[in-house]
């Protein structure tokens, strides 16, 4: 990317705000729009540049927001138009834009697109979502009748029988979350009708929940095929026919003709993409495709995972040295990173790849965060990373509210297997770690509601709080600050040309960043132990210090330590 003509996303950071659990303004218990608005001062104060904003749209909640309703309406949990409309101003004054979540690979059963749909087989909208007659030979609702061998993300098949028509509807995910047809015309052109209308209102752009899962691969005959058998289930992977499939760049180029191209605001577009590798991505964010700015891809994700997320394997770093260096030099020349850890989808990073013992959190939340964002990208911040909330201690399965989470403990109940072992991977890699409430100060619900929370508040906040780090210089919230702030100082930050170092060393992170003759490096020690760094990389002896995480370097790298040097 020429540093002379890099768009404005560049040099960005962008903090993801799950309303749920943010701040809760009417003490319901649940975060609200108007307890967003109350907290614009800690985002302009951390120094972000974009707001990703979760789903706020009306929705029965079946996937916490994520199974819309209306697309063109706020949900009253969550406040009103008047409110949304009010956060974009408020983020203008400030130099902020809003990034709104964009839910289009399906609705919620509870849109009146699907009530229509289900309403006949006759109906004119009936081909806006995906019905199927049951598998040739079988009786509708019989075992393995469905159309297609397909597991679904949230447990069990993809496919709902409706006794009404005799017929089955697709959801990749939950049961209330029918998929879109995109292969019909007319749900396409109802979504850019409806995207056209949030940039209308002043919406800066959207980050696309699973975008390339929308193109299915169908046979010319309609038919959709089975996938090859999952280990220990009787259900089969569908992934090769709906992730990337064979029209997700023809929609994806339509959706910026229709939608994008021709507006003078500068906007973001960034496409959540399970499964996408290196060579697809550069395909999707090249900019001379058009397609979208940056995508989300989940392979750094997975390394610390077996057959699923809840087969747990030890993170080795040479495994993420090799994931992250080669997005980094995939999309060196065209294209784009996204840069995270945390997301409302992911555990905590400092309980997941960190150490959340006391001795060492503060330093592993400083240490992961100084790796992340002296990456080549656009760094993403999740709510509470910036404080080093940590994973919650949950003792039961009750103590879970995720629809995944509850259905795999379910299933694997079904299946017999033993609960003290899939409690234990529930409580290392559920998605309601990262859903607690904020912590944003020590009294009996951290700040976040004056109610009773939805979720309960990680009992930790009474040391781990926003209130408590605001004003300390040594605190992981003024870290960030300060990461925030090199990247927008220093073109070599946001900019500068990638390379790996000690590719095969266990335990320390180290990198390049080069740019117009100037030279950082970055040296992270990602464990306990500490390293000298004369037998590693001397030429970190005596180099200026730009940033550490630790006071007083020495010539040893310390546990969790990590330094941005200047060596030319």
């Amino acid at each position: 990317m020429d540093p002379q003509h890099a768009p404005w996303w560049a040099r960005a950071v962008v903090y993801q705000v799950y309303p749920r659990s943010f701040m809760d303004s009417d003490g319901d218990g649940i975060g609200d729009l108007g307890g967003v608005l109350l907290r614009l001062d800690h985002l302009a104060d951390l120094g972000v540049d974009v707001l990703w904003l979760s789903p706020v749209y009306p929705s029965p909640q079946a996937d916490n927001g994520y199974d819309i309703s209306d697309y063109q309406d706020i949900d009253p949990l969550f406040g009103t138009l008047a409110q949304l409309d009010e956060l974009i101003a408020e983020l203008h004054r400030r130099g902020m834009r809003l990034v709104m979540d964009l839910v289009v690979n399906h609705t919620s059963d509870e849109h009146p697109w699907f009530v229509e749909s289900r309403s006949s087989a006759a109906s004119p909208r009936r081909d806006w979502y995906w019905w199927r007659p049951p598998r040739g030979g079988f009786a509708g609702g019989d075992p393995s009748a469905e159309p297609t061998n397909w597991q679904s993300f949230f447990s069990g098949p993809t496919w709902e029988y409706d006794e009404a028509s005799g017929e089955y509807y697709l959801h990749l995910f939950d049961r209330k979350q029918p998929d879109l047809n995109w292969e019909n015309t007319e749900v396409r052109q109802a979504i850019y009708a409806m995207m056209r209308w949030w940039l209308d209102r002043g919406v800066d752009g959207f980050r696309m929940d699973v975008i390339n899962m929308i193109s299915k691969d169908v046979a010319p005959d309609g038919h959709l095929h089975d996938g090859p058998p999952i280990h220990g289930s009787a259900l089969g992977d569908g992934s090769a026919s709906y992730l990337c499939g064979p029209r997700i760049h023809e929609f994806l180029q339509e959706m910026h003709r229709e939608v994008f191209a021709g507006r003078d605001a500068a906007l973001l577009t960034v496409g959540e993409m399970p499964g996408v590798t290196v060579e697809q991505a550069r395909l999707f964010t090249d900019p001379a495709r058009a397609e979208v700015d940056m995508v989300f891809q989940f392979e750094h994700v997975g390394l610390d995972q077996g057959s699923s997320k809840w087969d747990l394997r030890p993170l080795r770093m040479r495994d993420l040295k090799a994931s992250l260096g080669r997005w980094q030099a995939g999309l060196a020349d065209v294209g784009w990173n996204s840069l995270y850890w945390d997301n409302h989808d992911q555990p905590r990073a400092v309980s997941r790849f960190g150490d959340d013992s006391p001795a060492f959190r503060r330093d592993s939340a400083t240490c992961l965060a100084t790796l992340l964002h002296l990456h080549r990208g656009t760094p993403y911040v999740y709510q509470g990373q910036e404080i080093g909330m940590a994973n919650y201690p949950f003792t039961s399965v009750d103590d879970f509210s995720d629809v995944e989470s509850v259905n795999h403990f379910s299933s694997e109940m079904v299946a017999g297997h033993d609960p003290t072992a899939v409690l234990a991977a529930l409580r290392r890699m559920s998605r309601d770690n990262a859903r607690t409430p904020v912590q944003w100060d020590d009294t009996e619900h951290a700040g976040f509601t004056l109610g009773t929370p939805w979720l309960p508040v990680n009992p930790d906040h009474g040391e781990w709080n926003a209130a408590a780090q605001r004003d300390d210089p040594g605190s992981v919230l003024a870290h960030y600050r300060r990461l925030i702030a090199l990247r927008h100082e220093n073109d070599v930050v946001a900019l500068g040309d990638f390379t790996m170092l000690l590719h095969e060393h266990d335990h320390v992170y180290a990198f390049t960043r080069t740019l117009d003759g100037k030279v950082l490096l970055v040296v992270c020690n990602v464990s306990r132990t500490p390293y000298p760094l004369a037998g590693l990389l001397p030429q970190a002896l005596g180099a200026e210090l730009v940033l550490g995480n630790l006071p007083d370097a020495g010539d040893t790298l310390r546990p969790w330590e990590a330094r941005v040097l200047r060596v030319a």
